[in-house]
Parts: structure tokens; C-alpha cells; sequence
């Protein structure tokens, strides 16, 4: 089994010093004990509060931000620059060599435009991830924004799940882990599950149970899934010790399999 793994990092779980360090210093702990880590992150709190703070109202249409040149711009200055740049200091606190990168680098994520309702957004229709192999097998941590380029020069912005599946896939990850704020994937009673097969996503995303944010991670765990990662899990970021407990095996969250 590779020993690939992608951590997919929620914005929330950013925005406080003190829980990006903690997940620095546990992400970095996994990194050296010799797992090839790849962390890609999102921040839509961020630049939602970005956008407002300059008096842009935020749209979203299922769940992805209307990306206007403005709002790429913000994009690029946001997720690609102090969203990124802040978490890459967190992990060189924490003793980790982290390197900040986009998709647009070395077109490592290639998208393609989404909708013309959307704007900006793209949908990732590949990851060139020799650029990821060559920083992990070198002994450095990949921490990637979820932007994305086009051969045409075009850039992206990408729902970070989407772009945490296909880096996992291009990368060739055995697991991909979303850290993110809440316990896990929830039933109608708002139960936590422990686990769920593609057909029972399906079913929790036609009922209306799995909207928004968590359908986008179901949607794109699914993703990861069918591209041959063999273990997805959606698990409690805020939960400290949760990385070494995922990678221990130990049970957390809910664990999405084919």
C-alpha cells in the first residue's frame, strides 16, 4: 500500500493561530516519522470576510462562490497568498520544510471553466503531480491552495474538496483525509456515520441530508474514490491528535468506501 497521503485542511480550521499551529505541529510529527504528506487547504471564511471588509457581497450557487475577475483577484491575494503563506510559517514553526504552491505551479492542477453562471470556477480535469513526488521524496511538505490554471494562462478558482480528490489521485494517495469542523457526515437525526458506501452518499445528497459544504466533500470523496484512493474519510480538524489517530488506523469521523 503507498504510503501517499493527502490531508485536506477546512478554512475554519485556519483561521485561529492556535489551530493551525496545532495541526502543523501534528501534520509535520506524521511528515517526519517518513508518511509522504501532501496538505491542500481551503479559506472561504477568510474570503468571505475579505470580500466584505471591501464591501463585496459573496454569491454562491450550489455551494461555490461566483467568481468575478474582483473576486479572483481577492482569490489569488486570500487562499493563494496570506491563507497559504500563514499555514506554510505554522508548519516552520512546527519543524516541517513546507512549500507553498497553487495548481497553477508547473500547471500541477489543470481545470477547466465550470459554468458561465459561475464566473472564474473551475472543475479539475487533471493533476500533473510530478512536482508533488518530487518535493515529498526530497523531504518537503507540499502545501497547495486551491487554485487552478488553464493552458490558455486562465486561472481558476477550485472548491478545495474537489481539488484535495484530484491531487489525491494524480499524486496516487492510498488515503485522503478531510479535516474539517464538524464530527464527521451526519444522518437526517443528525447522527455521526461512522461509515458510508458511494451508493448510500448518493442517497444522503438526493434526500437533501448532505447539502452545501458536506455535499461537496461526499461528491468529491466519491471522486477520489472511483479514481483509485483506497480510503476517504471526513473527520473531526478540530479534534486534537486526530492525524496521528487517522493514520493509525483508529476510528474517526466517517470513512467513505467504495
Amino acid at each position: 500500500m503507498s504510503a501517499h497521503v493527502l490531508i485536506k485542511i477546512g478554512g475554519t480550521l485556519l483561521d485561529a493561530p492556535e489551530s493551525r499551529l496545532r495541526l502543523a505541529r501534528e501534520v509535520a510529527a506524521a511528515a517526519s516519522g517518513g508518511i509522504e504528506i501532501v496538505v491542500v487547504h481551503g479559506g472561504g471564511k477568510q474570503m468571505t470576510r475579505f470580500l466584505a471588509e471591501r464591501g463585496v457581497e459573496s454569491r454562491f450557487v450550489n455551494g461555490l462562490r461566483v467568481t468575478t475577475p474582483e473576486v479572483l483577484d481577492a482569490v489569488l491575494k486570500v487562499l493563494a497568498g496570506s491563507v497559504n503563506q500563514e499555514l506554510v510559517s505554522a508548519f516552520t514553526v512546527a519543524g516541517a520544510r513546507a512549500v507553498g504552491l497553487t495548481g497553477i505551479d508547473a500547471l500541477l492542477t489543470e481545470a477547466e471553466p465550470l459554468s458561465d453562471e459561475l464566473g472564474a470556477v473551475g472543475w479539475p480535469i487533471r493533476s500533473n503531480a510530478g512536482l508533488l513526488h518530487l518535493l515529498t521524496a526530497n523531504g518537503y511538505l507540499p502545501v497547495v491552495a486551491c487554485v487552478a490554471g488553464g493552458r490558455d494562462g486562465r486561472m481558476y478558482n477550485v472548491n478545495a474538496d474537489q481539488m484535495a480528490a484530484a491531487c489525491a489521485s494524480g499524486y496516487g494517495a492510498a488515503r485522503l483525509f478531510f479535516l474539517t469542523d464538524v464530527e464527521g457526515v451526519r444522518d437526517e437525526n443528525g447522527a455521526t456515520l461512522a461509515e458510508l458506501s458511494i451508493p448510500a452518499m448518493e442517497a444522503l445528497i438526493r434526500a437533501g441530508v448532505a447539502t452545501g459544504g458536506m455535499q461537496a466533500k461526499l461528491e468529491a470523496g466519491r471522486k477520489a474514490l472511483e479514481s483509485g484512493v483506497d480510503e476517504v474519510i471526513v473527520a473531526p480538524g478540530a479534534r486534537p491528535g486526530i492525524v496521528a489517530q487517522l493514520l493509525a488506523g483508529s476510528p474517526a469521523g466517517t470513512r467513505l468506501h467504495r
